[in-house]
């Protein structure tokens, strides 16, 4: 199997879709690995490292895109990649498919393509392996975030995310209790904030309550409750989680505008099209806007700043399956790993997830039928 790394070019995408030692992994299994000059270079991987580890470097995207069977990207395809893509190769990714363009998803199925989504990969436990890992990541990013955009030059309150003697610490809201949301509780928790965990799964809740012995408060998320602790919140934490489906916007505007003055919400499910209806996506040297005087951080590619752990982390993760595809093929791969199957948007140009599918109101076919005849009549 012959692997391609491109360069990713999205604004401000400093990640690698492999890293050196993930390569020498591939190439020591026999696999080719081709690698566009200078891929590494913002996550301070350099073109000598990828050759040392058996890698092939490439001069320009089209010439990688050719030449790969599979293509490890970052991020989602490009709409000026698809021009360059090869037909029927297999693109791997965080694609977030649900919030394409529907001209961008027509294209990719007229190429015939398979989309690997990274984000919705299950393991034997209905996990998310690929996932949690840059949750974990985002989670610990969330507190240093927010202690930053409260800072009064920003447009905050002017408030320290600590705990001073004689001053009233500020409040965190943390909407869902998935690892982003833990991760953030506990470092805000730590930072000495008080904080409030909301979510729709008790389970989730009273894994909360036990992780923190009680002193976070939390709450079974409904309309009432989001008024009532936006409303007082100095930083309102959106960490919703509806894999391959768009984020129920549950922060309303006129929460918005009844937030106190100078307040954050820092909106970590905007790759997923977010959940304030004031939310829009942001870039890392642009990373606020202020509406109705709450300042909104919305950055999409946020492990894009620690590019160099992240890079890593995907690749530890992403390696194991690369193997199986390699070395069994793409239809064999996908059947004997129903989690690795379960991360596949669109198999060969037919839609085979169900929930991103009714968001663009296509049809969608069982990847078992359609590996098996190829009908999708």
């Amino acid at each position: 199997m012959e692997i391609g790394v491109p360069r990713e070019t999205d604004r401000h995408e400093h990640r690698v879709g492999l890293t050196p030692l993930a390569v020498s992994r591939l190439t020591e299994r026999g696999f080719t690995v081709w690698v566009e000059r200078n891929a590494g270079l913002e996550a301070r991987f350099q073109d000598g490292d990828y050759e040392a580890a058996g890698a092939t470097i490439v001069y320009d995207t089209e010439e990688v895109y050719r030449r790969a069977d599979v293509v490890c990207k970052v991020n989602s395809v490009l709409k000026e990649d698809l021009d360059l893509l090869k037909r029927g190769s297999t693109i791997c990714g965080f694609h977030h498919l649900a919030i394409y363009p529907k001209e961008k998803v027509e294209r990719v199925m007229e190429l015939e393509l398979t989309l690997i989504g990274y984000e919705i990969i299950r393991d034997a436990a209905g996990e998310f392996p690929v996932l949690v890992t840059f949750s974990e990541m985002a989670g610990q990013m969330q507190v240093p975030i927010a202690a930053n955009c409260l800072q009064t030059e920003v447009g905050g309150r002017g408030i320290l995310m600590g705990n001073v003697p004689g001053v009233p610490p500020p409040t965190v809201l943390i909407l869902g209790a998935g690892n982003v949301g833990t991760l953030a509780a506990r470092d805000a928790l730590l930072a000495g904030a008080h904080v409030v965990v909301l979510d729709d799964d008790m389970e989730n809740l009273r894994a909360i309550n036990r992780e923190f012995s009680g002193r976070v408060v939390t709450a079974v998320s409904d309309t009432e409750r989001l008024s009532r602790y936006t409303a007082i919140a100095d930083v309102v934490i959106g960490a919703i989680l509806k894999p391959g489906s768009l984020t129920p916007r549950i922060i309303t505007e006129d929460m918005v505008r009844n937030m106190r003055g100078g307040s954050v919400i820092i909106d970590v499910s905007i790759d997923q099209g977010g959940c304030a209806e004031t939310s829009r996506p942001t870039t890392l040297d642009q990373p606020t806007f202020v509406v109705h005087d709450v300042v909104h951080y919305c950055v999409p590619n946020i492990t894009s700043n620690i590019a160099r752990t992240a890079s890593r982390a995907l690749a530890d993760s992403c390696v194991p399956y690369l193997m199986q595809l390699g070395s069994k093929g793409l239809e064999a791969a996908l059947a004997s790993d129903a989690g690795l199957g379960a991360g596949v948007y669109i198999y060969q140009g037919s839609f085979v997830n169900v929930r991103t599918a009714e968001v663009f109101g296509l049809p969608v076919f069982p990847l078992a039928k359609l590996m098996e005849t190829g009908d999708v009549s």
